[in-house]
């Protein structure tokens, strides 16, 4: 099939590309990049004019769900979300039932995808057997299946002994510790930020100190190791802080954040409107914070301090969402207003460049965990995406098997146009 992309502005990080172009694709890989294509026969033409066209967005952090719990979400509709949300890649975390540690799960994961999925789906293994925390999972075993890193994501790994053992593993297979920063000694029971708001509402807290100490820690132990560490989900100052300084003092330190992380507080919770009072669509780990720690992830992006944003998604369905405060499962959907929510308040609201802002999606992911996509270079393989950073739009559904999000109802700029994945059109509006 060949896809011809014509009048659309060309933002590449990877080679530090803001131009208007055209674009060639022609089995599956892009052929031509050049100033004027004439029309080439046989290929679909999509007119880009107004739209930017970029890498296809890569989201480090899904949940989707299978194997287990397939009534929130399964690989089939959530790499259709995802390609509704200009994604082309995900990785999806390994606290599924069974958990990913081991190379039977791996393989069930890959081949659903190639059946079932219609983008790019990277698992990625536990850290600890059962994500219990007690004994590695056979890292190497992981590695060969064909995991892109390690995580208990859901879970921290609180004994300090096997997060080293997995960090020297890291550097001894290239493989990225993606770690799930929180003392749980001291988040125990809480669910949403300790402060006022918590106070307020008569709702236990979880300290900013439950991540910011383990961001702390597993920085040393990386220091130690001598691995690869990526910390995932960041939302408090101190964290940025921390980061910044490991980063400037030579530590191999990574990390990401997720849009809600830069858009809301814990102040939504507390409720401008009735209807977001004890609303569960905002509970998520870690939970939602102040607005100074919200200014420093936003100064952290803008600095590159954070070399990533995912979406951290995570369906729910209604019925459990529709618990009390305290029994509702933490956590919200994400895949499809990813883009538009960093478009809208990050380009937009905080004038970061576009090159800057599509870079969290695609150069810095893919050299981090060494990936062969997140470019536009000619040879590579075709992962398109095309969105309006001016075309405004209202979220009122999604195509997610879960609807657990804060934004439905929301105005968003950034509207997906096309996504194209392994130079097929798998999304269009």
């Amino acid at each position: 099939m060949k896809i011809l992309i014509k009048n659309g502005f060309v933002v590449d990080p990877s080679q530090k590309l803001e131009k208007k172009l055209d674009l060639l694709i022609e089995n599956g890989k892009i052929i031509k990049l050049l100033s004027k294509i004439n029309r080439s026969k046989g290929a679909k033409v999509i007119d880009a004019k107004n739209c930017v066209v970029c890498p296809g967005l890569i989201d480090i952090h899904t949940h989707l769900r299978e194997p287990g719990h397939e009534e929130e979400e399964t690989i089939a509709t959530g790499t259709r979300a995802a390609a509704a949300g200009g994604i082309t890649t995900v990785f999806c975390m390994p606290n599924t039932h069974p958990v990913i540690d081991n190379q039977t799960t791996v393989e069930f994961i890959l081949l659903k995808a190639k059946k079932e999925g219609v983008v790019n789906v990277f698992p990625v293994g536990s850290i600890t057997k059962g994500i219990l925390g007690e004994e590695l999972s056979e890292i190497g075993e992981l590695k060969k299946a064909g995991v892109v890193g390690v995580t208990d994501d859901g879970e921290p790994v609180m004994n300090s002994k096997i997060m080293r053992r997995a960090l020297e593993y890291s550097k001894m297979f290239n493989l990225p510790v993606i770690s799930h920063c929180e003392d749980k000694n001291l988040s125990k029971d809480g669910v949403i930020n300790e402060g006022l708001i918590s106070t307020l509402l008569g709702l236990r807290g979880i300290p900013s100190q439950s991540e910011d100490i383990m961001v702390i820690r597993d920085i040393i132990l990386s220091s130690l190791a001598g691995g690869k560490l990526h910390i995932t989900h960041i939302s408090t100052k101190k964290s940025v802080e921390y980061i910044r300084r490991a980063k400037k003092e030579g530590v191999n330190v990574t990390c990401d954040t997720a849009p809600h992380y830069f858009v809301l507080t814990e102040n939504y919770i507390k409720g401008k409107k009735l209807e977001h009072v004890y609303d569960t669509n905002a509970k998520m780990k870690p939970p939602l914070r102040t607005q100074e720690d919200v200014d420093a992830i936003i100064e952290g992006l803008k600095d590159g301090t954070i070399d990533c944003i995912a979406s951290d998604h995570a369906p729910h369905t209604l019925e459990e969402k529709s618990k009390e405060f305290d029994l509702a499962p933490f956590g919200i959907i994400g895949l499809e207003t990813l883009l538009p929510l960093s478009v809208t308040f990050l380009y937009k609201k905080n004038k970061m460049s576009l090159l800057k802002l599509i870079s969290k999606f695609t150069t810095n992911p893919s050299k981090i965990f060494n990936l062969k996509c997140g470019c536009l270079k000619e040879g590579f393989v075709a992962d398109v995406t095309i969105f309006n950073p001016e075309e405004e739009f209202l979220v009122k559904k999604f195509v997610s098997k879960s609807c657990n999000s804060p934004f439905l109802g929301w105005k968003l700029k950034g509207k997906i146009k096309y996504t194209i994945c392994n130079g097929k059109i798998v999304y269009s509006t």
